[in-house]
């Protein structure tokens, strides 16, 4: 396992292709800082007695220990563990622990290619193993790039007056394909070793050119990151919260070469892989919001944990309507925790031997965290009072002049030092209003899917049919009633079907 300090002495010596505004920056640069200090609990925690159980896993393809971020989930306990691991993680740096993307869409490669060799007779999982081997020994931090710019909504890949409006293979040779197009939306890629590009949608006949996935280093020949830091301003207290920071980005991929060792997905070259890009697209939105039902937990806790602190502070903490208002966020965190706990717990080994969730119980759970999440918000910020988007700058409160006068009018709960109580609305200023806090609000409801995608994954995986038989027997329209069970639904069952479909074909 590396350490933080060989993790980011491997930063620094990337090429610089980052774009901040109009300038090309190096991995280095302050404005990135933030973010590796996020990355950084993950590798300082794993070789934390404390911690060690939950941050550590045996590798099941090495037999070497490896940081669980680096792990391919060969259990219901190792999915618990990565659970509980997010969770109190996200504890630690306030929100997103950054790290799960591209370990949630290697999960997902790990099915999906197994799964494409046993029906296509490809060796894409031979291939992919290789590549784990890889990334274990290097302790790899990995971005997922997923999301394509989509261009006209209402239009498929093949449809878009740009082709180039979702990634697409533009040219397939004897040592590899080139690549163009864009992936937006995507967290922690500049300081990240990696980059994981998959598909973001189900792709049809026509589509071929865009059923693509590969891995490449984020600095290869052509990647462009065009990218959006926000961090935290810091301040004297030296607070872990004031040191923290994201990145958005813009993943270009202009004309990039992939060596074929790094494709794990080719629909040009094999038509018949291209629905498995939808597979893939669908495996890694469900690994990933599975991990979603430990950071959003972490978030509300954190949430909660600054709105009971400010209601002491202001002295309205034992008001029932307080009491309520907390308990809200508190009930939010342990149900949407629950819901992947149990998910867990119902899970399937698929025949590559990973553990896939329970479907229903991840969509269940990570759509009820994005419905609440600015509820949430509000509820701090209802408790706190509108002096968190207006209290004067630190440095007023430490003025010679001024300084004794500001924390003198700051003073609520004589038992509250006004130093105190100046941090902790200073926290709370950094927590809801700054601009990390908006990004982090966005991030809430979208992350991994907006509530109307689980919606959808949801609908289409519950089977109604058989659900509408309990009202039948109780209206009196059928005289028996089986017994109901909802059985455990996860996308492995859907591919199995698929795959035997595609042995039959090629068959025949």
């Amino acid at each position: 396992m590396r350490t933080f300090e060989e993790y980011y002495n491997d930063l620094v010596k990337m090429k610089p292709n980052v774009y901040i505004g109009d300038e090309k920056v190096g991995r280095d640069d302050p404005r990135l800082r933030g973010g590796m200090n996020i990355i950084k609990e993950t590798f300082e925690r794993a070789t934390d007695p404390e911690f060690e159980d939950i941050c550590t896993v045996t590798s099941h393809i090495t037999g070497k220990k490896i940081n669980r971020f680096c792990h391919i989930h060969q259990s219901e306990e190792d999915l618990l563990k990565k659970q509980k691991m997010t969770r109190v993680l996200c504890h630690r740096v306030g929100g997103c622990i950054q790290r799960c993307m591209g370990i949630d869409a290697l999960n997902g490669l790990s099915v999906i290619t197994y799964e494409m060799d046993q029906a296509l007779g490809t060796d894409y999982y031979k291939r992919f193993l290789k590549y784990m081997e890889y990334f274990q020994d290097r302790d790899i931090v990995a971005s997922c790039a997923q999301t394509d710019a989509k261009g006209d909504r209402l239009k498929r890949p093949h449809e878009q007056e740009d082709l180039d409006q979702y990634l697409r293979v533009v040219e397939t040779r004897d040592d590899g394909i080139i690549v163009r197009g864009c992936k937006i939306n995507i967290t922690n890629t500049p300081y990240a070793d990696e980059l994981v590009a998959v598909p973001c949608r189900f792709m049809g006949p026509e589509d071929k050119d865009y059923a693509v996935a590969f891995a490449l280093p984020a600095d290869w020949d052509g990647v462009k990151l065009l990218t959006r830091p926000a961090w935290n301003r810091k301040t004297k207290t030296g607070s872990p919260q004031n040191q923290i920071g994201d990145a958005e980005t813009f993943i270009i991929f202009d004309d990039v070469f992939v060596p074929n060792e790094r494709i794990f997905l080719n629909g040009q070259s094999d038509p018949r892989q291209t629905p498995y890009a939808g597979f893939l697209a669908l495996m890694f939105a469900h690994y990933h919001r599975h991990s979603y039902t430990g950071c959003k937990p972490a978030m509300s806790e954190v949430l909660a944990s600054a709105a009971a602190l400010v209601a002491e502070y202001n002295g309205i903490e034992k008001a029932a309507h307080v009491r309520e208002k907390i308990s809200h966020i508190i009930g939010t965190a342990e149900l949407v925790f629950a819901a992947g706990e149990s998910s867990a717990k119902h899970s399937e080994k698929s025949p590559s031997g990973t553990q896939i969730p329970d479907e229903i119980l991840t969509n269940a759970g990570r759509r009820l965290a994005g419905e609440m999440i600015y509820k949430e918000y509000e509820i701090v910020a209802d408790l706190s009072g509108g002096l968190v988007a207006t209290l004067p700058y630190e440095e007023t409160f430490y003025s010679e002049e001024v300084g004794d006068l500001a924390m003198k009018y700051l003073q609520r709960n004589p038992r509250i030092k006004p130093e105190n109580m100046e941090k902790c609305f200073r926290g709370i200023e950094t927590l809801i209003v700054s601009e990390l806090a908006g990004l982090m609000q966005v991030a809430g409801l979208h992350g991994g899917g907006s509530p109307q995608m689980e919606t959808i994954t949801m609908m289409t995986r519950y089977d109604t049919e058989k659900l509408k038989n309990i009202a039948k027997y109780l209206f009196g329209i059928k005289s028996k009633l089986k017994r109901y069970e909802r059985p455990s639904v996860t996308p492995r069952k859907m591919l199995e079907k698929f795959g035997q479909a595609m042995k039959r074909k090629t068959n025949c």
